[in-house]
């Protein structure tokens, strides 16, 4: 199916108190990484590589293990084994395009990331892509329930001090729209690493390159569009 077309400025007209970040897909690519680990796990476990790799971005680890319920696995035990490899591989791990600099535009007190990577690895693939880490991180061990529920986007907006429906939330996976969604957050659709278009009624754009952010004189943050070269 194809992404319905919406402008950006047109989706996510108005004034935030925040904006919360999904990692991979999101602000940084690590697919190449994940997919390397991961595929390698699957080939032991005696999956099908392919079928299985699409359905890992989003989630937890744990959860994605649990889901699959292979017998004589402790999902818990795996995800730890995959998460400790993963923390040493972040080759080729870079920037979705633009990225950079649109967080350091950011008030630092006015911006998280949320994810469900593991903290020890979301500091290590951020740093590997030169990103800043921000002064508020929830991460897979913060929460009981991962995407997407939406409880990491609320435990998010709560220790920045704002209401949830007054952040934007952005994400590139469907669970982490879902739970966007869920906390009463508008949604910003990140698209650079979708191999497939996906069907989406919110707002997207490829990367950060065509947006900028502003802070109006009440302190919200304004997201435009970067005007067109003439």
């Amino acid at each position: 199916m194809s992404a319905v077309p919406v402008s950006p400025a047109a989706g996510i007209a108005g004034r935030y108190r925040a904006f919360l970040f999904d990692m991979d897909g999101t602000v940084i690519n690590s697919i190449a990484a994940a997919e390397r680990i991961w595929g390698q796990w699957a080939k032991r476990q005696g999956l099908d590589v392919a079928a299985f790799l699409p359905t890992i971005h989003g989630a937890r680890s744990v959860d994605t293990i649990t889901r699959l319920a292979l017998p004589g696995l402790d999902p818990r035990q795996e995800a730890q084994g995959i998460t400790d490899a993963e923390i040493i591989d972040v080759e080729g791990i870079i920037e979705i395009a633009g990225a950079q600099r649109f967080l350091n535009s950011l008030p630092p007190a006015q911006w998280a990331i949320v994810t469900s990577a593991p903290r020890a690895l979301a500091v290590a693939r951020l740093k590997a892509a030169s990103m800043p880490v921000p002064a508020v991180m929830v991460t897979a061990e913060d929460v009981k329930a991962g995407k997407p529920r939406p409880d990491c986007y609320l435990l998010a907006a709560q220790q920045l001090g704002v209401p949830a429906d007054q952040c934007l939330v952005f994400e590139d996976a469907s669970v982490g729209i879902e739970a966007g969604e869920a906390a009463g957050a508008k949604v910003m659709v990140i698209t650079a690493t979708h191999a497939h278009p996906l069907a989406t009624r919110h707002a997207s754009i490829a990367n950060y390159e065509t947006v900028v952010a502003t802070v109006d004189t009440d302190g919200f943050i304004v997201l435009a569009e970067v005007p067109a070269a003439r």
